[in-house]
């Protein structure tokens, strides 16, 4: 087994505890200077040491485990694209940072994407195209899929919340709508209303009318119910988990409270303990648990993404909305999965195949440049207003766990996962993959030279210098 090295880790946590490391060696049953020896990553992470870390502290054994900085690594790699092709700094260098000295990390990623946003500015500026810098190095709803991301998308406190409320007035799946409906007139004094215009929903404060589309399907309608009592009777702790990240004047803090509102609805809807256990008895068959709570697709894959209560955690998945054009409008994760910022992902990953075969539901085993696997799931999805003629939305929703996990999964039955060779081999998108040999690839690698011979050609677009082309070169894309 490798020796876990996690000293910073260790000491940041103790520093916002605010616990001496006398303190925090007594309660461990160790020698102070044997803590201070591993908070210096002198000396690893023995076992008893993590389980008693992983009590006194309330965290997860994963808090302290090296896999968890690939997320934050893939960040570097992202917001220090420039640097890293000048050579200044090296991929091992932002793996040691990242393991090391984790909030120095995440502060050169937010510094990064701030200059990277400045820098497009400042081209546009000087093409005529836009108007100059602005105050927000990044839009209100990229600030949003942050905030998610950075809490590994599951809020506790919101989410014991909904349970507890859904246990007092009585949700039950088949029975939803009217146990909402009853919460919001007796309690509220909200009559519900049908609405004929764009909206597909609007609430008025004053007249306490909700008024819900004829459009929506009833687990629709239910949603928009469960949203609107979070906002009513939830206000407070809405408004207090919005203002950790945003300040009450930041364009962000109106869309952190819906995003929250929407969470708790969600949370509402499918109760944690429940849903939890009836996923596990399901196998996570996605389409069994729609049919079962009456629920949407998409909507039963995000609250799939959410199951990491500490000791009663389901799988840990990663969540992806996109379109046909590529745009990832969703993406919340708790694995560290490399998500691309740049723009773009990888052709190869099976989201997109999706949707050349909507309705059906499409599953890969795909490798990250890291070796890291993950059994994927996608299938397609399309809105429709209702009326003939009317422009619709379609959107591939694609849903990941890595393959440790995958077995707990129907739809890994008849697959090989301890095949590695098998997996299909995909990136964070053609800007910053490591993969030299991918006939697929849109844009030659950032940090290497090509092999540019005006007599000869390869079916790898971009041939890397001092690299021979695999043989049989297009079986990538088989």
């Amino acid at each position: 087994m490798s020796k876990t090295y996690a000293g910073a880790r260790l000491r940041r946590l103790r520093e916002e505890r605010r616990i001496t490391q006398a303190e925090l060696a007594r309660a461990l049953a160790i020698s102070p200077s044997y803590l201070n020896q591993m908070e210096h990553d002198s000396r690893p992470l023995t076992v008893p040491v993590l389980l008693r870390l992983t009590e006194a502290f309330g965290v997860d054994p994963g808090f302290f485990s090296e896999r968890d900085t690939s997320r934050l690594v893939a960040d570097l790699r992202d917001a220090l694209t420039g640097e890293m092709t000048a050579g200044r700094v090296s991929a091992s260098d932002l793996s040691d940072l990242a393991s090391r000295m984790p909030a120095v990390a995440t502060l050169l990623v937010d510094l990064g994407r701030r200059n990277q946003h400045l820098t497009e500015q400042l081209s546009e500026t000087a093409e005529g195209r836009g108007p100059g810098a602005s105050a927000q190095p990044r839009s209100a709803h990229e600030e949003i899929r942050e905030f998610f991301y950075r809490r590994q998308n599951y809020l506790d406190d919101i989410d014991r919340a909904a349970e507890r409320f859904a246990t007092e007035i009585g949700v039950r799946p088949g029975d939803v709508v009217r146990a909402l409906s009853a919460r919001l007139t007796e309690r509220h004094g909200v009559r519900l209303a049908g609405d004929t215009g764009e909206r597909l929903h609007s609430f008025d404060p004053t007249t306490r009318v909700l008024h819900l589309s004829s459009r929506l399907r009833p687990g629709q309608q239910a949603f928009r119910m469960a949203t609107q009592l979070a906002l009513l009777e939830h206000a407070d702790a809405i408004s207090a988990l919005a203002s950790e990240d945003f300040g009450e004047d930041s364009p962000a803090h109106p869309l952190a409270r819906i995003g929250i509102a929407n969470y708790f609805a969600a949370a509402l809807i499918l109760p944690y303990r429940r849903f939890h256990a009836t996923a596990e008895e399901f196998r996570y068959d996605i389409e069994r648990l729609t049919d079962h709570f009456g629920l949407g697709y998409e909507t039963i894959c995000h609250r799939l993404s959410t199951l990491q209560r500490p000791r009663l955690r389901g799988v840990p998945f990663s969540f992806v909305r996109v379109d046909r054009a590529g745009n990832m409008s969703k993406r919340q994760s708790a694995t560290a999965f490399h998500f691309s910022r740049a723009g773009g992902t990888c052709p190869l990953w099976n989201v997109y195949e999706a949707f050349a075969a909507p309705g059906r539901i499409h599953v890969q085993v795909a490798a990250m440049p890291d070796g890291q696997r993950y059994l994927w799931t996608a299938r397609a999805v399309t809105r429709h207003r209702g009326g003939w003629g009317e422009p619709g939305k379609t959107f591939a929703i694609g849903l990941g766990c890595e393959i440790r996990h995958a077995g707990r999964l129907v739809y890994s039955d008849g697959l090989d996962l301890d095949n590695a060779s098998s997996a299909v081999p995909i990136g964070m998108g053609c800007r910053l993959c490591e993969r030299t040999d991918c006939p697929q690839r849109a844009v030659p690698p950032f940090d290497r030279s090509l092999a540019i011979d005006e007599n000869s050609s390869t079916f790898v677009p971009y041939p890397v210098a001092g690299e021979r082309e695999p043989s049989g070169g297009g079986t990538v894309t088989s």
